[in-house]
């Protein structure tokens, strides 16, 4: 949830008075608050009632109050902390060493490493460790060893070269040719052994992934991002790909004016959140996968105790986090 979701007005404290006195403009009202069972004086959002849906199926977790030591409000270094789980915010993606160690029978990893400097590459028969949905793989997903695809849309996601000029068609197909066969790769950690393991490897992700988004859900997922990344999610776990990691991302949380409380901003992008974290374990039970997925959501920080004079939260500090 990009941006610093508001924990407050997410899991909301309506036992506390102190909260109703430090955001008299956008508090919930306790009469607005979705109570949580075996919570007392603690709901959610109205705008949540698909997670409610969720908690009451026992389906999902919420964890109060997760942060690190010595919080930092700046944007790109509390996510960089948050990714590498690292609050010197240096080094590799948290998921990143997971994949380095535990996935490094993937592709390249199987018979040989990657160059000095190389990654090594996704597995052809099941598709890479991680994929992030995006113009950028996040950080939390880099390793040393192995890297994660990041695409926008499946569709995207090819060798665009034909696209530039009809010549460039034939030496591309000859050089997939030749790495389909182990006898035709370069023997030992060479560049040229790397680069046809590489270029094969990409080709067949490719094809395996955009083959799985082509089928359509079970299920109707909303009609936004967030739902149309985890619509793309569920086909290619639907689709058996032996990805590991998927990471998608609902932004527009940095709320520092016209935030609304039961109505407003925050409560559009909190239903988008929650409708489409049900469309997907709905799809989930429809594959029989919804047992074998784990989701976690978190923000780089939550949002101050009182609101500001624009009717907004500035930059906090911990918040919740959801496992469904």
């Amino acid at each position: 949830l990009s941006g610093g979701n508001d924990g407050l007005n997410t899991v909301v404290p309506f036992g506390m008075p102190e909260y109703y006195r430090a955001r008299p403009g956008i508090a919930i009202p306790e009469k607005d608050a979705l109570k949580l069972s075996g919570a007392d004086g603690i709901g959610l959002h109205p705008g949540l009632g698909a997670m409610k849906d969720l908690y009451d199926d026992g389906l999902c977790t919420i964890v109060q109050g997760v942060g690190y030591p010595n919080p930092n409000r700046s944007h790109f270094k509390s996510m960089d902390i948050w990714h590498t789980a690292d609050t010197s915010a240096t080094g590799d993606g948290w998921l990143g060493r997971y994949f380095d160690s535990e996935c490094c029978g993937f592709g390249a990893g199987e018979s040989g490493t990657a160059p000095e400097g190389g990654a090594k590459v996704a597995a052809p028969s099941g598709g890479p460790p991680g994929i992030a949905i995006g113009r950028t793989a996040p950080l939390a997903m880099e390793g040393r060893q192995i890297k994660p695809v990041a695409f926008e849309s499946a569709e995207l996601f090819k060798w665009s070269g034909v696209d530039i000029h009809n010549s460039l068609r034939d030496p591309y197909a000859a050089l997939n040719r030749r790495a389909e066969s182990e006898a035709n790769i370069p023997k030992g950690d060479t560049n040229a052994a790397f680069l046809m393991r590489t270029a094969l490897d990409a080709q067949v992700s490719s094809d395996l992934i955009r083959k799985a988004v082509a089928k359509r859900p079970q299920t109707t997922f909303p009609n936004n991002e967030i739902g149309r990344q985890l619509s793309m999610v569920s086909s290619m776990i639907g689709a058996g790909l032996k990805t590991r990691v998927y990471y998608t991302t609902l932004g527009s949380f940095d709320t520092h004016a016209g935030q609304g409380g039961p109505q407003g901003r925050h409560r559009n992008l909190l239903e988008q959140f929650s409708q489409s974290v049900k469309a997907l374990y709905a799809e989930l039970k429809a594959q029989g996968n919804d047992q074998r997925v784990l989701t976690l959501t978190f923000s780089e920080f939550g949002r101050r105790v009182g609101q500001n004079q624009s009717q907004g939260t500035d930059h906090g500090t911990a918040a919740p986090s959801f496992l469904f």
